[in-house]
């Protein structure tokens, strides 16, 4: 099993529709979202690319907005960790 982290920006929530989105692709096994970071747990990933598009919605005005961190890791051996930043959001 996969699970990609992704620590949301500070005063950014996931939407409703992005959650329902990513649910309905088959090779997403479960969501959690705890306190400001998604979990999207996948059963494997194989050599075809994949792209996961999450929609957030800025509930707090945040002044110097850090860059967040995205986890990409397989779930028995975490030592494998790929880790990217994002710092902004596109429209």
């Amino acid at each position: 099993m996969v699970i990609i982290e992704v620590s949301l920006l500070s005063g950014f929530v996931m939407t409703s529709r992005s959650r329902i989105l990513l649910e309905n692709r088959t090779i997403v096994k479960k969501i959690e979202v705890k306190a400001n970071v998604v979990y999207i747990y996948l059963e494997k990933l194989n050599d075809e690319s994949q792209t996961f598009i999450l929609q957030l919605e800025q509930v707090i005005q945040v002044k110097n907005l850090k860059p967040a961190s995205i986890k990409i890791y397989d779930y028995y051996q975490p030592g494998g960790l790929q880790i990217s930043c994002y710092s902004g959001v596109g429209s």
